[in-house]
């Protein structure tokens, strides 16, 4: 799951909402950092209400990541999308087709969501306006161990940015998928790569449902498809 996804439910509890997002934010602040579930856990029930929202959206980040790589929607898409991205760029590394399989599922499930939930995603830019991003990182440096500043500078400029309004839109959202590659090293996507956002825009929207619902869990077999 991406941001969206993740969060929309939670637009009335931000430090919850907030916490949804930590993992994703750690990716793009420090991807050394980890705000692992089991370590989150432990403050779930804390005294001090920002510090156990905050952890209990951490845990629920995990938790739907956890059965949502599992569905069969999600393997068997990822999987598509991989062969036809090989297929479309040409002779490349896996890694870059691998990795844009997996993204581009949970991105355009986010932009399917906001495509129809437009309303709901200014709730969620307008209660993350309400979160105190030191309060948030203080939180996640005692879950992780390791110093979490950035987040703080990272949130003003989350809501700011608001790139969650680009995915519906294929050049905008190829300008974002090529930001994600520079983060993750890896080499920047054509122009033409919009051609194929369309049918794989399409592809997601048919399953959106099978992608939103934990009963269409694969056996833990099958895990390695996801």
């Amino acid at each position: 799951m991406n941001y969206f996804a993740h969060g929309r439910a939670y637009t009335t509890d931000p430090y919850f909402l907030a916490g949804t997002a930590v993992p994703d934010w750690l990716n793009v602040v420090d991807r050394k950092i980890r705000a692992r579930a089991r370590n989150a856990e432990p403050l779930t029930g804390d005294a001090d209400p920002i510090t156990s929202a905050v952890a209990r959206g951490i845990v629920q980040h995990h938790q739907d990541d956890n059965w949502f790589h599992r569905t069969q929607a999600f393997a068997e898409l990822s999987l598509q999308f991989t062969s036809e991205i090989r297929d479309f760029l040409g002779p490349d590394d896996g890694l870059r087709c691998h990795f844009l399989g997996h993204i581009l599922v949970e991105i355009l499930l986010d932009s399917e969501l906001i495509e129809k939930n437009p309303t709901q995603l200014e709730e969620y830019y307008a209660a993350l306006l309400n979160v105190d991003g030191d309060a948030v990182a203080g939180v996640v440096t005692r879950i992780s161990g390791r110093s979490a500043t950035g987040l703080a500078w990272l949130l003003p400029r989350f809501i700011e940015e608001r790139f969650l309004w680009d995915y519906p839109q294929d050049d905008k959202l190829l300008v974002r998928l090529n930001q994600v590659m520079r983060r993750v090293k890896l080499a920047p996507l054509p122009e033409r790569f919009t051609d194929l956002l369309s049918s794989a825009r399409y592809a997601v929207g048919n399953r959106a449902d099978a992608l939103l619902s934990s009963e269409g869990v694969l056996d833990t077999s099958l895990d390695k498809l996801s």
